[in-house]
């Protein structure tokens, strides 16, 4: 299965999202994109946006924080900068950590926790992303939206590397 589409288990349950996508590389491999901040910045910016790692400190209680930016006119405004706390890594199986924007705007000004599991099958690795506790001001179906697509990303990288 080269490159195929997300995985269309992804569900949406009030403020929360799962969303799976097989890709081709091993579990480890797959575990180091998430924690390697130039690979981070290459992948996990959805289509229209760039991203800046300011810092990453992957062990667990070590934080990170990053920028995205809109490159163009009507997505400018939808750049934002985030950060959290690992709080779980278990290398190749398991990251869970949280995700705050800056920001003032109190629809906007939630703590998110995300729980990234990578799961070793025949094609690969099943990576499978559940961010909950989205902000107000963010529609679960937008956060589906762009998990699938930074996970799209994230494929690409990875099968480009073999």
């Amino acid at each position: 299965m080269s490159g195929g589409p997300p995985n269309a288990n992804a569900a949406d349950e009030g403020r929360s999202i799962t969303v799976s996508r097989v890709i081709e590389a091993p579990p480890e491999r797959v575990y180091e994109a998430f924690l390697d901040p130039d690979q981070l910045a290459q992948w996990l910016p959805p289509t229209g946006f760039s991203a800046e790692v300011h810092h990453l400190k992957h062990k667990v209680g070590g934080t990170y924080r990053m920028t995205f930016t809109g490159e163009t006119e009507e997505l400018a405004e939808y750049g934002s900068t985030f950060g959290g706390t690992y709080l779980e890594l278990v290398p190749g199986e398991r990251i869970v950590y949280t995700d705050e924007f800056e920001t003032d705007d109190p629809e906007m000004a939630s703590e998110m926790t995300v729980t990234v599991t990578f799961e070793a099958i025949p094609e690969g690795t099943e990576v499978t992303a559940r961010q909950e506790e989205i902000p107000e001001a963010i529609p679960p179906s937008d956060a589906n939206e762009g998990w699938n697509d930074s996970l799209a990303n994230l494929a690409a990288l990875l099968e480009d590397d073999e």
